[in-house]
Order: structure tokens, then C-alpha cells, then sequence
């Protein structure tokens, strides 16, 4: 279940309405999915997306998604810390950013034009809709572990634009003098 943390206001959002909510006036879309059938952790992706298939199927059909796929993140992931280099930076991109979280726990930051900004900690069971043009930028918890469904409308895939704003630094800045 999600967690919505907004650190300039030290708040923290735990009801899943008020996330959605929240969420919603800030044009993003945030759902909790179910399997149609119970899945192991260790279910192949093919699997993954047959037991999400109608799910899938139905956001394909409402935000002109053409493929999808499984990410499989783990500690031992080689080349981890270059890899989320790529992810936590503020950046945004050309198309919708779409994961639903199977297993593991991430943080997506979302930078809105007006307001602060606001995290949101995803777990399993987790979708969030990040659209195209969004300022954002994704790290992993302390588990450093996420298994998630990606939804693309480009079937290469999608290119962070940076934003050079360094909005991480000054919220890690902001939650290091909160701790």
C-alpha cells in the first residue's frame, strides 16, 4: 500500500482515498491491483502479465499503451547504483511513466509546477500513473528491491529529459535535517 509523503509540510498521507485523491488533482492516476490468481515471487514475467493480463489490456485501451513488460530490480542487480542514476535525477519524459509495483518498495518524487514536492512510496500492489511532462525522479527503499509492471506507449522505450534543476538534492537536503 502506498505512503504519500510531502516533506515541506512534514506530512504523511496513509488512507488510500485521500492518496488517490491527492494524486488525481495533481493529474497523476494511482490504483491497488489484485491478481486474478495468487502468484509466487518467482512467477516468469510471461506469468506475471497473464495474471494481470485484463488489468493490462484495460489501461492499454485507455492511455494507448502498446506494449508492456516485467523489471526485475534486485541488490545484487549488476551495475545497480548506474542504473538508478538514470532513475533519480529529476527528469521527465515524452510519454506516460506507468509501474505497477508486484514486489519490493521505490519512492517516485513528483515535482509539481505549483505546490511542493510529493513522494510517493510505492509496495506491492501499487500502480502509479506518472504522465508524460511530469517532473520526477525514482529511487529504491531500503530493500533496494522492486519487481514492477511497465506500460509504454513507445515501443522504444522511454528517454529521461533532465532537468537540471538538482529538486533531488534540496529534498534530500530537506529530509536529511528532518531525520
Amino acid at each position: 500500500m502506498a505512503v504519500l509523503n510531502i516533506p515541506a509540510e512534514k506530512r504523511q498521507i496513509r488512507d488510500t482515498a485521500e492518496i488517490k485523491a491527492y494524486l488525481a488533482a495533481l493529474g497523476l492516476g494511482y490504483e491497488q491491483w489484485e491478481p486474478a490468481q495468487p502468484l509466487p515471487e518467482s512467477a516468469t514475467a510471461e506469468a506475471v502479465l497473464a495474471a494481470y493480463a485484463a488489468d493490462i489490456e484495460r489501461l492499454k485501451a485507455e492511455g494507448s499503451y502498446v506494449t508492456a513488460d516485467v523489471i526485475d530490480i534486485k541488490p545484487d542487480t549488476p551495475n545497480l547504483d548506474a542504473m538508478l542514476d538514470r532513475f533519480n535525477k529529476e527528469h521527465w519524459h515524452d510519454e506516460d511513466e506507468v509501474r505497477f509495483t508486484l514486489a519490493g518498495h521505490g519512492q517516485f518524487y513528483i515535482h509539481p509546477p505549483e505546490g511542493p514536492v510529493v513522494g510517493v512510496e510505492v509496495g506491492p500492489g501499487d500502480l502509479l500513473v506518472v504522465p508524460r511532462g511530469t517532473h520526477h525522479w525514482f529511487d529504491l527503499l531500503a530493500d533496494r528491491r522492486i519487481r514492477a509492471i511497465r506500460l509504454f506507449q513507445d515501443t522504444a522505450g522511454w528517454t529521461p529529459h533532465y532537468t537540471g534543476t538538482q529538486a533531488e538534492v534540496k529534498v534530500a537536503a530537506l529530509l536529511a535535517g528532518a531525520a
